[in-house]
């Protein structure tokens, strides 16, 4: 298995499941967003045609990450927030506390996907995941990740990827109880006046940590071989 740099231990990978395929899970509880991205970019480029995949998810201090395409003129007013310029794709967005983020770190060609499936498997476990609460997500054509079916459509769940030699890294955040302020200091994923939401505004004494654990169920759900991701359960 690839290492993990010395200055940011990560923790044991899961055993290996018994459904083939699936991906080994990591949970890394609260870490620092970059040791997490220098983490996954040295297991992507250590990484062999026979590393297993891996799922990982984490919480991060509160932090805004920008992506390679991001734009200054949509950090609008930053104050006590650092702003990491980052390798993923898209535009900018927030992690802090109450927000679970998972990083599926897979070899799309060993599974024969491409990055359009790929997406709406993480879409889709979303929507499963909200759907279980009694929530209705969708999906909004051309600009990806999850809205919740309510009047404006706020988003609840943001996607940002990078693929290398078939193998990707980022993933896929997902609004549980976090603060939604600092969402107002930018315009969310580039796009000016978008609304943000969270699961806890709709699910009244939302348990986090047993979202948490149905959130990663849906991922490995999706990702497991034997499954047509993008159709749901």
């Amino acid at each position: 298995m690839p290492s993990m740099p010395t200055s940011s231990p990560i923790p044991t990978s899961s055993p290996p499941s018994e459904d083939e395929g699936e991906p080994r899970l990591r949970d890394l509880g609260h870490r620092e967003y970059g040791l997490v991205w220098e983490a996954m970019r040295a297991f992507t480029a250590e990484r062999t045609a026979e590393t297993p995949d891996e799922l990982w998810l984490v919480e991060h201090p509160p932090v805004f990450t920008q992506g390679r395409n991001g734009r200054p003129e949509h950090l609008l007013n930053i104050t006590g927030i650092p702003v990491v310029e980052t390798d993923r794709g898209g535009q900018v967005t927030y992690h802090g506390p109450g927000q679970v983020v998972a990083y599926p770190l897979l070899d799309l060609r060993r599974r024969g996907w491409g990055v359009r499936h790929y997406v709406a498997a993480l879409e889709q476990a979303v929507i499963d995941l909200l759907a279980d609460y009694g929530l209705a997500g969708v999906r909004k054509e051309g600009a990806p990740g999850v809205y919740l079916d309510r009047p404006g459509l706020p988003k609840i769940a943001a996607i940002g990827l990078r693929v290398r030699g078939g193998c990707t890294y980022h993933g896929v955040s997902l609004n549980l109880t976090n603060d939604l302020e600092p969402f107002t200091m930018i315009n969310p994923c580039g796009y000016a006046g978008m609304a943000v939401t969270r699961i806890g505004d709709h699910v009244p004494g939302l348990d986090a940590e047993a979202a948490k654990r149905a959130f990663t169920s849906a991922l490995l759900h999706q990702f497991r071989p034997s499954q047509e991701s993008v159709h749901g359960r």
